[in-house]
C-alpha cells in the first residue's frame, strides 16, 4: 500500500487545464469542496466542459463570471444546472441513464479528469465511491487523471463501489457532512392517494424500482405489511429502511442478485448514509448494469415506479421538459418502464398528480410544443393518479383518451371531453 499523500484542493486543480472534459462525482457524492477551488481558477481557465448527472449542495454554475471558463454538458438537469443548461453556456444530452458508460467507455465524450468524493482508504488501500456508484463507475475506469474528495463521512458502500489509492493521482483530504434531501415535505393530500393507488397494484413477492421524489416515498409507507419483496432500482431513498429491517424487504425471492438489495445511488438523510456504510445486504452497482433492460426483466413481478410532467390523451409521457425548457432528464425511466414491462407479471407505472400546482391539468390534449417524449406511448401501460389508476396496454387512441379522462381531475373533465371529441369525431 502507498504512503498516503493528502494535498489540498487548490493544489490538486491546478492539473486541469483549458479546453479539458472534467467528470464531476454527482448526487450525494458531488465533491463540493473541489468544485469550490476549481471554480476559484475561473480567470486562469477557458471552455472546460463539465460533465455530470444530479449535482447536489451548495454549488452555484449560473453565475456570469464562469461563463467562459466553464461549459455544463450534463447529463441529466438538476436545479443548480437547470439555467445554465437552458443557456448558451451550457446544454443537456438525451440519453438513457444505462447507456452512459457507453459516452465515456467509447471516447465519445472521453473523460480528461474525474473528480470524485470517496470514503477513506481501507486497511487495503480501497476507498468507497459511496453513496454513487451509478456512472461514476465507468468515469474512473477511463479518466486520463483522477482527482478524489477524501471524507470520513463518506459511507463505504459494497458492489462496484471500491477503487484503491494507486488509481487517484490526487488525494484532497476534506471532512464534511454530505447533502440531505426529505421527501416528505412534499407530501400532499393527492400525493398520498397516489402511494395507495400504486400499493395497491404491489403482490408479495414483487421486486421494486423507484424513481426520485415523494410518490415513491409514499409507496414505501404503505408496503409494510408485503412480504418477501425485492429491490432492484437505480435509486434508494430512506423510505426503504423500516422495509429492509422489518422484513418485508428480504430479496428471497428475486431470480438474480438474491438476497440483496440492489441499486446505483442514494439520496436522503444521514440516517440512510449510515444505513447503508458497510452494510452488505446493500450492492451499490454500476449503472450500466443496475439499469440494464435484459437485467431487469429476469426479476419477476418487477414493479417500476416513475413520475411525469404530462401526459396526453394517447399515452405519450413528458418526464424531462416543459416545452423546449429541459428540466430534468431521460435518466432511467425508460430502463425500467422496458425492464418491467417485459418483466413475467411485471408493471411499468407511471405516477402523477392530475393536477399542477397551478391547477393546470397534468393530463393533456396535446403535450407543449417542444416537449420531450421519454416514454412512448408504445411503452407506456399503468398511468396513476390520486383519481385512480388505468393499464393503457393494449387500448387503442380512443378507449385510452377515455381511460385517462376518468383519472384526471375533476375540473378539467369536460375541458377533456371537448378535446376528446374535436380529436375524435
Amino acid at each position: 500500500m502507498s504512503q498516503l499523500n493528502y494535498i489540498s484542493a487548490v493544489d490538486a486543480v491546478k492539473n486541469i487545464k483549458s479546453g479539458q472534459r472534467v467528470f464531476i462525482h454527482g448526487s450525494a457524492a458531488t465533491p463540493i469542496h473541489i468544485i469550490h477551488a476549481l471554480q476559484n481558477r475561473h480567470q486562469e481557465l477557458k471552455d472546460v466542459e463539465l460533465v455530470s448527472i444530479t449535482s447536489f449542495g451548495d454549488v452555484d454554475f449560473n453565475d456570469e463570471k464562469y461563463r467562459k471558463s466553464f461549459f455544463i454538458n450534463s447529463l441529466f438537469v438538476s436545479a443548480n444546472t437547470r439555467q445554465i443548461a437552458n443557456s448558451n453556456y451550457g446544454d443537456y444530452v438525451p440519453i438513457f441513464l444505462s447507456q452512459i458508460p457507453q459516452l465515456f467507455k467509447t471516447n465519445i465524450l472521453p473523460v480528461d479528469v474525474a473528480i470524485i468524493h470517496v470514503s477513506p482508504p481501507d486497511k487495503h488501500g480501497y476507498c468507497s465511491l459511496g453513496t454513487s456508484v451509478d456512472i461514476a463507475r465507468a468515469a474512473v475506469e477511463v479518466a486520463k487523471f483522477i482527482i478524489a474528495q477524501v471524507n470520513p463521512k463518506m459511507p463505504r458502500t459494497h458492489g462496484d463501489s471500491f477503487i484503491h489509492i494507486n488509481q487517484i493521482d490526487s488525494m484532497v483530504w476534506h471532512e464534511a457532512d454530505l447533502p440531505e434531501i426529505n421527501y416528505e415535505d412534499g407530501a400532499t393530500d393527492a400525493i398520498i392517494k397516489i402511494g395507495k393507488n400504486i400499493a395497491s397494484l404491489i403482490d408479495d413477492g414483487s421486486t421494486l424500482q423507484l424513481g426520485i421524489g415523494t410518490i415513491p416515498d409514499q409507496v414505501l409507507k404503505n408496503l409494510s405489511n408485503h412480504k418477501n419483496l425485492g429491490l432492484h432500482t437505480e435509486m434508494l431513498s430512506d423510505g426503504v429502511i423500516p422495509l429492509i429491517q422489518n422484513g418485508a424487504i428480504n430479496n428471497s425471492l428475486k431470480k438474480i442478485n438474491k438476497g440483496k438489495s440492489v441499486t446505483s445511488f442514494m439520496a436522503g438523510s444521514r440516517k440512510l448514509y449510515d444505513f447503508v456504510d458497510d452494510n452488505p445486504e446493500i450492492e451499490v452497482l454500476d449503472i450500466g448494469y443496475v439499469n440494464d433492460t435484459s437485467i431487469i426483466r429476469k426479476n419477476n413481478d418487477m414493479i417500476a415506479i416513475n413520475s411525469a410532467i404530462e401526459i396526453d390523451l394517447t399515452g405519450q409521457v413528458c418526464a424531462d421538459s416543459i416545452g423546449t425548457y429541459q428540466y430534468s432528464g431521460i435518466g432511467g425511466q425508460m430502463d425500467f418502464m422496458r425492464g418491467a414491462s417485459l418483466s413475467q407479471g411485471g408493471k411499468p407505472i407511471i405516477a402523477l398528480p392530475s393536477i399542477t400546482n397551478k391547477g393546470i391539468s397534468r393530463i393533456t390534449p396535446f403535450l407543449k410544443e417542444g416537449a420531450g417524449v421519454v416514454t412512448t406511448r408504445g411503452h407506456v401501460h399503468w398511468i396513476i393518479t390520486e383519481f385512480g389508476t388505468v393499464n393503457l396496454f393494449g387500448m387503442n387512441l380512443k378507449q385510452r383518451a377515455k381511460a385517462l379522462i376518468s383519472i384526471a381531475h375533476p375540473s378539467h373533465i369536460e375541458t377533456l371531453n371537448r378535446a376528446f371529441h374535436d380529436r375524435f369525431k
